[in-house]
């Protein structure tokens, strides 16, 4: 059985996530060590993440820890990795899905429809605030950093009435108790991978591959892998007002995405099936792009309400 060494972020979500990999992997008989690497995006907590447009600000870091064989495997946030790896990387599984959602949290309030007017809601997710703009236009959006106890304790404490976060991250804490709507889809699109791990190895390294095959969930590939390829085919990464979610029903691929205004003022939506993953998000972002979801990208660049990816 083999020794292996995990990289991961340190908060409390990320080590969550590692520390699941770690159980698998030992179940299985496997050596496994944690190692904690600080990354760009845990340093920068003053910044809207949109602003910051450091291509791989959670990963860049254990990249090089990868790169320079301190550790074997990096377990991430799929949403996190960028959609297009650096050289010398190599996605190995991507593990069972968990709800890709998002939820609203609040103390006092049901639902988006209970907020009263003007209500402060947290979230520097420029995706989730066109959504919610479109849905309320009275809204009073306000930023939101910070691990997921930070966030929601913002919340108990009065700063927000209300926060919107990922199903996944809370249901894998087992922090749910101020949970009142999940948002359906068709509401509030996903981010493309959310709800996903991708495990990550150096490219090449066949006996790594071969010991987390087990891991990788034909599913949750084919799905994230074509809600990834929209992504990268309309040039931005999770942080843009960009949304994804596919599904596989009956051996067939169904891909919902949207390109919007931070203002909510305009929401493209389109909505495809197909066979091939790769095939179906670069036909749906090809169809986005020629309906005007170039002209919005432009203009969230333009206006510097986001950073293009930098490498």
């Amino acid at each position: 059985m083999a020794r292996l060494r995990i990289g991961s972020r340190g908060s409390q979500l990320a080590l969550w996530q590692a520390n699941h990999i770690s159980a698998l992997l030992r179940a299985q008989g496997h050596e496994v060590e944690l190692e904690i690497i600080k990354t760009t995006g845990d340093k920068i907590l003053d910044v809207a993440l949109a602003k910051v447009g450091t291509k791989g600000m959670f990963t860049k870091e254990i990249e090089e820890a990868l790169a320079e064989e301190r550790v074997d495997l990096a377990v991430h946030s799929l949403k996190d990795l960028p959609t297009e790896l650096s050289p010398g990387f190599e996605i190995a599984a991507i593990t069972k899905r968990e709800n890709s959602q998002d939820v609203l949290c609040s103390v006092h309030h049901n639902s988006i429809d209970d907020l009263p007017q003007r209500a402060r809601v947290g979230t520097s997710s420029l995706r989730r605030q066109s959504q919610l703009k479109a849905l309320r236009p009275d809204l009073e959006i306000h930023p939101l950093r910070g691990n997921v106890d930070t966030r929601l304790r913002k919340l108990a404490e009065g700063e927000y009435d209300a926060v919107i976060l990922a199903a996944a991250g809370l249901n894998r804490l087992g922090k749910t108790d101020l949970v009142k709507q999940v948002i359906p889809r068709d509401v509030m699109c996903p981010a493309a991978g959310q709800g996903a791990l991708g495990i990550e190895i150096r490219a090449g390294d066949v006996s790594t591959r071969k010991l987390l095959a087990f891991l990788d969930d034909a599913n949750a590939r084919a799905s994230t892998t074509c809600e990834r390829a929209l992504l990268n085919k309309l040039g931005g990464g999770c942080q843009v007002p960009i949304g994804a979610a596919a599904d596989v029903r009956d051996g067939r691929l169904y891909l919902d995405a949207i390109v919007a205004n931070p203002d909510g003022s305009k929401i493209l939506r389109e909505s495809r099936d197909g066979d091939d993953p790769e095939k179906l998000g670069n036909e749906v972002g090809e169809a986005l792009l020629r309906r005007g979801g170039d002209a919005i990208l432009e203009e969230v660049y333009g206006r510097g309400l986001a950073v293009p990816q930098q490498p």
